[in-house]
C-alpha cells in the first residue's frame, strides 16, 4: 500500500502536461520582424538597471569596474538567451518558461520555475517602482522623501528602509487598476518609449566622455580624504561605506563578482523575445538575431553608462537612488538632469507595463492548471482580464515597494531569475537527448502503449550482468543513432549529477577562491577532482545521440555551452549575501506549503 502511494506520489511530480490539439493548430498571424523583435527586447530590458541599478553597485560594490561587471552579466544572459531561443522553438505555443516546463519536464519542475519567475516578476515590479518614486523625488529636490521621512518607526529591522515609500506604492496600485479595467498592450507605445530610452542614452554617454575625468579610475584614500574635508555639497559621504583600495576596482575581484550578480538583474527581459516566436516573420533567423542584437545593445547601454556615470563623479560620491540627474548637476549641468530624468521616467514606465502586463498572465497559468488558487484563475467577463491575479500580484508587488530597499529587491530577483534559467537551461539540454517529442494527448496516449510494448519486449532484461553489461557499453558506445529510452535515461541522470559536481564546485570557489588558486594541496585537490568528474561526465552526455527534429534554431555546442550556462549561474547566486538567501528560503518555503499542500492535490 505504501509502495503504491510512493509510486502514485512520484507520477504526479514528474506529470507532463499534454499539449493542446488546439494550441499546435491555432497560431497567431506572424507580423514581428526583426526589427520589432529587438525593439520589445530592448523596451523590456532598459529600465531600472541602467538609470538606477548601474549607481547602486558603482558606490558599493564595484566602483569604475562596474562596466567589467555589466559585461560578465551580459554573457551569462547570452548563454540563457540562447537556450531560451531553442525553447521557444520547441514549444512554439508556449507563453512562458512555466509551460514550456510543464509540457516538456513535469510537474514539480514547472511549479519550481513559475514560482521564482512569479518572484522575479512581483520583486521586479516593486524596484522599477521604486526607482520611480526616486527620480521624482530628484525633481522636486527630495521634497518627497523629506516630507516621508518618520513614516516607520526608527526601531525597524535591518533590511526595511528609514521612509515608506507611499509614491511607489501608489504608482503600482494605480497600474494595477488600468489593467483590472482591461487595458491591453501597445507594440507602438513601445517603440515609442524605446527610442526615447536610446536618444537620452546616447545623450548622457557621450555627456559623460565630454565632461568625465580619467582620475576618477584612479582615485585614492587622499583623494577622498581632501573631499570629505570642508565639503558641504549633496554628494558628501555619510559613512565610509567602505570605501575599497581605489584605483579601477576598489572593491577587488569579489566586488566584481557581487556586483555581476546583481547586474544580472539589469538584463532581465529578453526571455520575452522567445515568448513570440510564433509571431516571428522569420522565426529561424529573427528570433537569434533579436535576442542577441538586444542583449548587444543593452550591454553597450550599460556599460557606457556606468562608464559615463563613473568618470564624471568619484565612485564613492554617487547618490545611489538618483545617480544620473545627480551626477549632471555635480558636472554643472543643471538643466540636462531634467532632460535625464525625463527619460529615466519613460524607461521605467515602459519597463513597468511590460512586467506588470506579464505577471497576472503567468499567476493566471498556474491557477488554471490548479497548481495555484483557483480563484486566481476567475476572469471579469466583461473585460475578459484575470482580475484576481492581478489584484492579488499588484498588491504584494505595492507591498514590497513600500517597505523594502531598492538593491535588497535587486539581489532577491536575480536569485529567483537565476534559479529559473537554469531549470530552463537544464530542461533544454535533458530533451535534445530524449526520444519522444512535445505529444498532444491522444498522441500521448499511443505513446504510452507503444512504450508499455518496447519495455516487455526488451532484451535488457535477460540477466542482470547482461543488463549491466550493456548500460556500461551504451555510455561510450551508444548503439543507435537516435535517442532511445535508455539513452535519455542516461542523459539525465549524468545532467543531474554534473549539476551537482557544478554546485560543490562554485561553493569552493566562491568560500575558498583565494587558497585554491594558491595552491592550498586540500582544497586544490577537490578542485582538480570535480573538474575531472565533470569532464568524464560531459563526455560521456556528448557520445549519446541528439533528437533529430528540426528545429527553426538549435543551441550550439551541445552539452559544453548549457552547462557552462548553469556553471555560470550557480557561481553567481553564490554571491548574493546571507540575507538574501534567507529571504529567499522564506519565499521557497511558502511555495512548497502551497504546492504540497494544495498544489499537488488540485492540479489539472
Amino acid at each position: 500500500m505504501l509502495h503504491q502511494y510512493v509510486r502514485q506520489f512520484s507520477q504526479k511530480l514528474v506529470h507532463r502536461r499534454p499539449l493542446e490539439v488546439g494550441a499546435e493548430s491555432e497560431s497567431p498571424e506572424a507580423h514581428l520582424n526583426t526589427l520589432d523583435l529587438v525593439a520589445l527586447g530592448v523596451g523590456r530590458t532598459l529600465g531600472a538597471g541602467v538609470y538606477i541599478l548601474v549607481g547602486a553597485v558603482a558606490k558599493v560594490r564595484a566602483g569604475p569596474a562596474t562596466v567589467i561587471c555589466f559585461l560578465m552579466a551580459g554573457l551569462s544572459c547570452v548563454l540563457s538567451g540562447l537556450c531560451y531561443a531553442e525553447f521557444g522553438a520547441r514549444v512554439p505555443g508556449s507563453s512562458s518558461a512555466y509551460l514550456y516546463s510543464y509540457i516538456t519536464m513535469g510537474q514539480l519542475c514547472a511549479f519550481i520555475t513559475g514560482w521564482n519567475l512569479i518572484l522575479s516578476l512581483v520583486i521586479g515590479t516593486a524596484c522599477i517602482a521604486r526607482g520611480w518614486s526616486s527620480t521624482l523625488d530628484s525633481l522636486t529636490g527630495n521634497h518627497i522623501s523629506q516630507g516621508l521621512q518618520g513614516t516607520l518607526s526608527l526601531h525597524v529591522p535591518y533590511f526595511l528602509p528609514t521612509y515608506a515609500d507611499f509614491v511607489a506604492l501608489g504608482l503600482v496600485l494605480l497600474l494595477t487598476g488600468v489593467l483590472v479595467l482591461g487595458a491591453r498592450e501597445s507594440t507602438l507605445v513601445n517603440k515609442v518609449f524605446t527610442v526615447i530610452n536610446i536618444l537620452v542614452l546616447s545623450f548622457i554617454i557621450l555627456s559623460g566622455f565630454i565632461k568625465g575625468d580619467l582620475h576618477n579610475w584612479e582615485l585614492t584614500e587622499q583623494d577622498y580624504k581632501l573631499n570629505a574635508s570642508g565639503s558641504t555639497d549633496i554628494y558628501s559621504l555619510e559613512r565610509l561605506d567602505p570605501l575599497g583600495s581605489g584605483g579601477f576596482m576598489p572593491f577587488g575581484f569579489e566586488g566584481i563578482l557581487h556586483g555581476a550578480a546583481t547586474c544580472f538583474y539589469a538584463f532581465l527581459g529578453f526571455d520575452s523575445i522567445a515568448m513570440r516566436g510564433e509571431e516571428a516573420l522569420n522565426p529561424q533567423h529573427s528570433i537569434p538575431f533579436s535576442i542577441m542584437i538586444s542583449l548587444f545593445i543593452c550591454f553597450l547601454a550599460y556599460f557606457g553608462v556606468s562608464a559615463a556615470l563613473t568618470l564624471m563623479v568619484p565612485y564613492y560620491q554617487i547618490q545611489p537612488k538618483s545617480p544620473l540627474p545627480q551626477a549632471f548637476l555635480h558636472v554643472g549641468w543643471g538643466p540636462a538632469r531634467y532632460v535625464v530624468a525625463v527619460g529615466t521616467l519613460c524607461a521605467l514606465t515602459s519597463s513597468l507595463l511590460g512586467t506588470m502586463f506579464t505577471m497576472p498572465r503567468l499567476i493566471y497559468a498556474m491557477a488554471k492548471d490548479g497548481l495555484l488558487f483557483q480563484g486566481l484563475a476567475w476572469i471579469y467577463d466583461r473585460t475578459g482580464t484575470p482580475v484576481m491575479a492581478i489584484m492579488a500580484s499588484g498588491n504584494i508587488a505595492g507591498v514590497m515597494a513600500l517597505l523594502f530597499e531598492f538593491m535588497d529587491l535587486v539581489d532577491l530577483v536575480s536569485v529567483g531569475t537565476l534559479l529559473a534559467y537554469s531549470l530552463v537551461i537544464f530542461s533544454m539540454l535533458v530533451l535534445r537527448y530524449q526520444p519522444y517529442q512535445i505529444l498532444s494527448k491522444k498522441e500521448k496516449t499511443e505513446d504510452k502503449i507503444e512504450m508499455k510494448s518496447e519495455i516487455e519486449g526488451s532484451p535488457l532484461d535477460s540477466g542482470p550482468e547482461a543488463g549491466t553489461s550493456n548500460i556500461l557499453k551504451s555510455l561510450w558506445f551508444p548503439p543507435s543513432t537516435i535517442p532511445t529510452r535508455k539513452s535519455g535515461q542516461i542523459v539525465y541522470g549524468c545532467a543531474s549529477l554534473i549539476v551537482l559536481l557544478l554546485t560543490i564546485l562554485s561553493l569552493l570557489l566562491a568560500q575558498w577562491s583565494s587558497q585554491v588558486f594558491s595552491g592550498d594541496p586540500g582544497l586544490t585537490t577537490v578542485a582538480v577532482l570535480l573538474l575531472l568528474l565533470i569532464t568524464g561526465v560531459t563526455v560521456i552526455i556528448w557520445r549519446q545521440p541528439q533528437d533529430p527534429t528540426y528545429l527553426y534554431f538549435k543551441v550550439p555546442a551541445l552539452p559544453v555551452l548549457p552547462l557552462v550556462s548553469i556553471f555560470v549561474n550557480i557561481y553567481l547566486m553564490m554571491q548574493m549575501t546571507s540575507g538574501t538567501w534567507a529571504l529567499f528560503g522564506i519565499w521557497a518555503a511558502i511555495g512548497s506549503v502551497i504546492y504540497f499542500g494544495y498544489g499537488i492535490r488540485h492540479n489539472s
